[in-house]
């Protein structure tokens, strides 16, 4: 899976505020990701990102 920094990932579970969609901040083994709804930011492995992933949203160029 191609995530780059700077994507929106729109994940399968919503975060406690309510948001489905998540900024990478991070890149590498594990993944830092800022939720767009409320700034809490969380690193994950890589392997359970991709596999919670639903949609990747490109950054704009």
């Amino acid at each position: 899976m191609d995530i780059q920094l700077g994507d929106i990932l729109r994940m399968k579970k919503h975060h406690p505020c309510g948001s489905y969609t998540w900024e990478v901040i991070r890149t590498g083994t594990d993944i830092r990701m800022k939720c767009t709804g409320c700034t809490h930011q969380v690193m994950l492995p890589r392997h359970k990102v991709e596999k919670s992933v639903r949609e990747i949203i490109k950054k704009k160029k």
